[in-house]
């Protein structure tokens, strides 16, 4: 019956979609509004809701079964709800196709994608909690196949840090960039490892800041490194004397934005507010570690 369920919700939701609607990015020749900002794909939304299904009904049974708040808190909870929502702001609706005509818009998704929702999602449990919507026997092989990839995700820290910065640098550099908007392919591809490297890294750090008995300074270095690097990069865009991106310095002024000031904004925008997640994930293991150390001296 579920399954009935599912596949009605997603023809519906397929349906639902304007035509040309998977090839979101090209083929724009002017500007959007507010209004028009809306760049739906079915490679997002239909696996998006029904993951979003599947953690609603594990929730319900866990927390009927358990108590309001056991195994995820009502804090968790509303984190993962933001991070969805913050999703859908960065790839629907408007970020992602007012993106393809400002560099600022453009590289505040990139930073959502990457910085804000992998933590906001993880804070949620989601693995954990939409297994108890599952039936026991394909909870318990899920549990034995992702729960060990997933360890063995959050013991490398390093390689989720290198791959990180890797994965900002190549993918602004301006060649990627013109790449990813000019085929859809490319910049789903793009939001993809974005999102994923991001997953990957804060999947290490929540790992760290969970569990009390793991030591704080291989993260508190993961998360320095990375801020310096989003710190170098966006104060390359802050303080260049010309335009980086050529095709942004055509399509900006069609949005009414000064060339320069459009990528200025989009470098602060990276070097500052981007770095806040990062800032904050060393900080708690910062204090979770002195914890530790004041409670042995004692």
């Amino acid at each position: 019956m579920r399954r009935a369920w599912a596949r009605v919700a997603a023809g519906v939701l397929l349906a639902g979609l304007p035509a040309g609607s998977v090839l979101a990015h090209a083929g724009h020749d002017h500007p959007p509004t507010l209004a028009t900002a809306f760049s739906p794909s079915p490679w997002l939304l239909v696996p998006l809701a029904a993951w979003v299904l599947l953690y609603a009904v594990g929730l319900r049974r866990l927390w009927g079964r358990a108590g309001v708040g056991a195994g995820v808190g009502r804090a968790g909870f509303a984190s993962a709800a933001v991070g969805v929502l913050v999703l859908l702001l960065s790839t629907t609706w408007p970020l992602d196709a007012y993106g393809e005509w400002s560099l600022a818009a453009h590289i505040a998704q990139h930073m959502l994608l990457i910085a804000f929702v992998p933590p906001l999602l993880l804070a949620g449990q989601p693995l954990a909690v939409a297994a108890h919507a599952l039936p026991a026997t394909l909870a318990r092989q899920l549990h034995r196949t992702l729960g060990a990839a997933q360890a063995r995700a959050a013991a490398s820290l390093t390689a989720a840090s290198v791959t990180h910065g890797v994965v900002l640098c190549a993918w602004h550099l301006p060649a990627a960039t013109t790449a990813a908007l000019e085929s859809d392919p490319v910049h789903w591809t793009m939001h993809g490892t974005f999102l994923a490297s991001g997953l990957w890294l804060w999947a290490a750090m929540w790992t760290r800041i969970r569990d009390p008995h793991v030591g704080a300074g291989a993260g508190v270095v993961a998360m320095v490194a990375v801020m310096m690097q989003m710190g170098f990069l966006g104060a390359l865009m802050t303080f260049s004397a010309r335009p980086l991106y050529a095709i942004y310095a055509e399509r900006a002024p069609q949005l009414g934005l000064d060339v320069m000031a459009d990528q200025q904004l989009a470098g602060v925008l990276m070097w500052v507010p981007s770095c806040v997640p990062y800032l904050a994930g060393a900080m708690w293991l910062l204090w979770h570690g002195f914890a530790r150390l004041e409670r042995r001296l004692r």
